[in-house]
This record gives C-alpha cells, structure tokens and sequence, in this order.
C-alpha cells in the first residue's frame, strides 16, 4: 500500500521483479552456453521466455508509479534523466572497446595478417553501398524522432504518433538491410582479427538499433494511449536520448570501420 510524504522522493515497495529478472539473465546465459556447446534451445528459450515476462510485468509497476500513482516527481524525474545518462555514457565506452581493437589492429598489423589491412583474403563491403543508404536512413530517423520530440513538447499528439511511428519504420528497415548485408557477406567472424571485430562492433550496433526499436515502439503505444504530456514523458524522452546514441555510433562505425578500414 502507498503512503504519502512530505518529500519529493521515491520510496520503491517492494518488488519480485529485480531478483526474478536477475534469475531469468542468469538462466539465459546458461541455456546460451548449452546452445552453444549441445545444440539445445529449450533452457534458453525458456529463460528468454522469463526475462520477457518479467520485464513488461517490471515496466507496468513503473508505469502505474509514474502515471497512475504521481510517484515521479520533478525529483524523481531528474534522479532518472542523470540514470539515464550514466547509462549511455557506459555504452559509449562499451564501443569504445570495439574501436580500440580496430584502430590497434589496423594500425599495427602483423605478419600473421600480410602486414597489410584489411588483412589478406577479405574482401570489404563497398561503404557507398548498403552501408551509405543506411547511414542516410539513420540521419533521417534522427530528424523524425526529434520532430516527435518537438511535436510532444507543443501537445500535438497525432504529429509525434505519425513522426515516431516513420522512426520505428526506419530502424526496422535499417535492420532488414543490416541482415541482408551480413548474408551476401564474403567473409565470416572467424576470418582473421577483421573479421571478428567487423561482425562484432557492428553486430551489437544492430542489436542496439533493434532494442532502441522496441523502445520506441512501448513509447508509441504509450502515447496512442494518452499517456503522454508535455510535461510528463521521459519515457518517451529517453528512449530518444538513446535513439540519438545509436545514430553517433553507427555514423564513426560508418566512417572508421566501412569507409576508413576498407
């Protein structure tokens, strides 16, 4: 049962969610290994399965404290803004590991790799291509989640639902011609240091573009809901702060990694 005060924080009740969700990563990561090592799904579908029932049940008690309950004060709401920058701030540095075994390998390659880069045998993806088109359908995503933004900012609800809904279109479209990229790909993970860090620097950029994408899309059914106010949407606010982080990424993963390393 809620009880009120005479201060502007949130005092969280008690949940089942942080441990049962905990249990559920752990079991995922497990039947991950399994899958790996034994060719075995059902620990890992199963655990997947947990992880994503307990995640929507989490988000609903969160969502009746913000909007239904008024828990998220203007305190509450800027605890949660600097969260939400803390958070960022260690993806970029997440990245930033990725770009420092490139930039080591690439400046500094080996006789193992024909003391040229990208290494002998690989054949590289034409940055004026698939990669191009997709840092164009990435930039304008940026411009429509900003104007969603802004549209939400000035109460006009059917401008940010139609904006946020090309964002959503974009990112799933970006996705599909990431997937199509990686299978007409000459060359594979294992292929050489290039390989490995190619697939993995721009593998967890796609997953983050398909994470920011079911972001925005809780956010749109949120806002078709009217659950949003000019005022009172740093749900929706943060999952653009991330939307933006992604686009950053993928524009030095653009430069650096397709067009520079090639």
């Amino acid at each position: 049962m809620t009880t009120h005060s005479n201060h502007p924080y949130h005092l969280v009740e008690k949940s089942p969610w942080p441990i049962v969700t905990s249990f559920s990563v752990f079991f995922l990561l497990t039947g991950l290994a399994k899958w790996f090592h034994t060719y075995s799904l059902s620990l890992g579908f199963l655990s997947f399965t947990a992880l994503i029932l307990c995640s929507y049940q989490w988000w609903r008690d969160i969502y009746r404290e913000s909007t239904l309950q008024g828990l998220h004060t203007i305190k509450v709401m800027t605890g949660l803004r600097y969260g939400m920058a803390m958070f960022i701030l260690s993806e970029v540095l997440f990245f930033f590991s990725f770009f420092w075994a490139f930039f080591h390998s690439s400046l500094n390659s080996t006789v193992e790799l024909g003391l040229i880069w990208p290494p002998s045998g690989i054949e590289v993806f034409n940055p004026f291509k698939i990669p191009l088109l997709n840092t164009i359908i990435l930039l304008v995503s940026g411009v429509s989640v900003t104007w969603c933004h802004n549209a939400i900012l000035q109460g006009l609800h059917s401008q940010a639902s139609h904006s946020l809904s090309m964002t959503i279109g974009l990112g799933l479209y970006f996705t599909l011609l990431q997937g199509y990229e990686y299978f007409e790909a000459s060359f594979s993970i294992s292929d050489s240091v290039y390989g490995t860090v190619f697939f993995v620097a721009t593998g967890f950029h796609g997953l983050h573009v398909i994470i920011g994408s079911l972001f925005l899309s809780v956010n749109l059914m949120r806002l078709l809901a009217g659950q949003f106010s000019s005022y009172h949407h740093f749900g929706l606010e943060a999952a653009i702060w991330y939307w933006h982080f992604v686009d950053v990424v993928w524009l030095f993963l653009f430069v650096f990694i397709y067009w520079w390393g090639s």
